[in-house]
């Protein structure tokens, strides 16, 4: 487990990533299996010349600026699919497309922003890296560089991949938020969602008469808004609640408490998932152990 101290003492890709990533990309199972000694069939066809002629009609990009970026057979390698003599097979054959359009031409050099494609499948050269921050208030979620101070200035350090965040809390709002670079899971938790518990202050005591109606469901224009459960905070005022919810947003909160016309004091998301703050001082990061990881496949 790896903590940054917010100073920068180095960088690290995730240990958690490694295993996730050696799982799912070994070459043993990827979909292009063996690729050298191609035997012509009866036909004089190859198995390559098979892929080249089922491939789509797609624009095909030559021409490319050979100053910038990183060469597509490489892009490919670092992805773990093959090697760059097999990629080089396979880029002549038509089964990558970059942004869309297939690339024939050996020497095409892509940046890692750019959408590269092997077999329809999106590729990624980076090392999959899943980090928890600790967030405190004062941070914007966000990846601009136009909002002031934002979360991404608190994991700069953590990893060496293109990490986001999941989800979204408030500039004032505190608590457990989860970046990585792994699409599969970014898509899976918007769909899906992500229980998340928060501990919620409010400006005056809830009514038990609205944490009923919370609790029950209601709609605000027109839309069904739920939660899994509402309660008070033991030992806490009734300006204290816990609330937990799939939502992924941030707004939703503050839109189910103004609704009953409470203000949001404070919002501190303590738990995500099976995620804690366990051992995560307000402001810190760490890197999900394999354990950790391993729990999404669960939800």
């Amino acid at each position: 487990m790896s903590r940054n101290d917010n100073r920068g003492k180095g960088k690290t890709s995730g240990r958690g990533a490694g295993n996730a990533r050696g799982s799912s990309n070994a070459r043993g199972n990827s979909p292009v299996g063996k690729s050298g000694g191609q035997r012509p069939n009866a036909k004089g066809a190859t198995p390559a010349n098979k892929a080249k002629q089922a491939a789509p009609k797609k624009e095909v990009v030559k021409n490319v600026n050979k100053q910038e970026g990183i060469r597509l057979n490489k892009y490919i390698s670092n992805s773990g699919i093959c090697s760059r003599r097999e990629a080089d097979t396979y880029i002549g054959t038509g089964l990558v497309t970059v942004n869309g359009k297939i690339v024939n031409e050996m020497g095409y050099k892509v940046k890692l922003e750019d959408d590269v494609r092997f077999d329809g499948r999106r590729i990624n050269p980076e090392p999959m890296s899943y980090v928890l921050l600790n967030k405190p208030k004062g941070f914007a979620t966000t990846t601009s560089e136009s909002k002031g101070n934002t979360v991404m200035d608190l994991v700069s350090n953590a990893s060496n991949s293109r990490i986001t965040p999941i989800g979204r809390l408030g500039r004032n709002a505190t608590g457990l938020l989860l970046f990585t670079n792994d699409d599969k899971l970014k898509e899976k938790l918007s769909k899906k969602g992500m229980t998340r518990l928060f501990h919620v202050e409010l400006d005056k005591n809830l009514k038990a008469a609205d944490i009923q109606k919370i609790r029950e469901g209601f709609t605000i224009a027109g839309k069904k808004i739920e939660i899994e459960e509402i309660s008070y905070v033991d030992g806490k005022s009734k300006k204290e609640v816990g609330l937990k919810i799939k939502h992924m947003g941030n707004s939703v909160i503050r839109d189910i408490f103004a609704h009953f016309e409470y203000d949001i004091v404070h919002l501190d998301c303590v738990t995500l998932a099976h995620l804690t703050k366990k051992d995560l001082p307000r402001g810190k990061w760490k890197i999900l152990t394999t354990q950790e990881l391993n729990l999404f496949s669960m939800l």
